[in-house]
């Protein structure tokens, strides 16, 4: 698997932006209107590792799984892997797709959506109902750009203009 394409999204800032959102979505995972499944799995991609040139599983750069996996009643890893391809190939949210672009999806796709590309974040969830798998991946999506942007204050902070070498 190559390393992150990305110089300020590493698997790393990843799972720190899949930390920094698991307080929220714990909480909201309480809430049976939330879903009633109890468990999630988190599906991060990199921003840089796109199709052609990397495969989907190359692309992959991080997965968080909540709840106790050997307790689930269904695969929720697979699920979110599927929904983060669609995005993921497509560049747009799953639910862009299934609702308005349809004719992009391919018999391998799958019709379920929950996942976001947020300036080409990609993130896709499962285990909620969609539109909070869509949310929860949206939190992910949005404290990842943060990180991100965080990465470049830091750098012009501290007069970094030019990348290491």
């Amino acid at each position: 698997m190559p390393s992150s394409g990305s110089y300020f999204i590493d698997r790393h800032a990843a799972e720190k932006a899949v930390g920094l959102s698991l307080p929220m979505i714990q909480e909201a995972m309480k809430l049976k209107e939330v879903g009633e499944s109890g468990f999630l799995y988190i599906v991060v991609m990199d921003p840089l590792l796109r199709p052609p040139s990397y495969s989907f599983e190359e692309a992959i750069l991080y997965e968080h799984a909540v709840g106790d996996r050997s307790k689930w009643d269904a695969d929720y890893a697979a699920f979110a892997r599927a929904k983060a391809r669609v995005a993921w190939r497509t560049g747009m949210d799953g639910h862009t797709v299934q609702e308005l672009r349809p004719q992009l999806l391919t018999a391998n796709d799958t019709v379920l959506w929950g996942s976001v590309a947020v300036d080409d974040i990609i993130v896709g969830v499962s285990g909620a109902n969609p539109w909070y798998d869509e949310a929860f991946a949206g939190t992910v999506a949005m404290c990842l750009r943060a990180l991100a942007k965080a990465g470049i204050a830091e750098q012009r902070a501290k007069n970094l203009f030019l990348p290491p070498k």
